[in-house]
């Protein structure tokens, strides 16, 4: 057989969002048995692991993570390549790892998923490394094309006479009578 690998380690690491919160291990080469347990909550990633004997405890908000990427990962000892979500944080020591498929369609809808109930925006990784959106956002807020107007008479047709919008403002004449040097009747009691 081959060499033993620590837990977590596999590529298969499926992970619900939805069930919530969650305890797993996962790789990590710069800890002790090159291990480090995860716990994930809504709000809280506490990562905890040994390095050189000392045991540590590191607890992130998630709203400290920069948002939730997706990036590709090489062929690894015999693994093919996969594709992986990752709970991204400006220290990639701090990075997590959410779910990791051999496909990309079962990767795009986790992506989605954890970005929704984490409240982070999506990542993209790039060629060189670094990440971007890959939508615009102002704020929380995704900016698209508008979508073009519709017929005011299409939504209102049904609600009121079409008459209505026909009608315009009427206009003063040329030439107003003026009534000068007459009587004004008054009724008195």
């Amino acid at each position: 057989m081959g060499v033993d690998r620590p837990p977590g380690s596999s590529r298969a690491l499926r992970l619900d969002p939805y069930a919530l919160p969650v305890r797993y291990a996962a790789r990590d080469g710069g800890a002790d048995g090159q291990v480090r347990q995860i716990e994930l909550d809504r709000e809280r990633v506490t990562l905890k692991r040994a390095v050189r004997g000392i045991r540590m405890n590191v607890g992130v908000p998630v709203h400290e993570f920069r948002g939730v990427s997706m990036r590709t990962l090489p062929p690894d000892s015999g693994d093919p390549a996969a594709v992986a979500v990752m709970l991204e944080h400006r220290d990639p020591g701090l990075s997590v790892p959410l779910h990791v498929a051999a496909e990309g369609d079962e990767a795009m809808a986790q992506w989605k998923a954890w970005a929704r109930v984490l409240g982070l925006p999506l990542l993209v990784t790039e060629g060189d490394g670094s990440l971007r959106e890959p939508y615009r956002r102002i704020g929380r807020i995704g900016v698209g094309k508008p979508v073009p107007r519709r017929k005011r008479r299409a939504t209102l047709k049904r609600r009121r006479p079409s008459f209505l919008m026909r009608r315009k403002a009427g206009r003063p004449t040329a030439n107003p009578a003026v009534h000068r040097g007459e009587a004004e009747i008054i009724a008195r009691n």
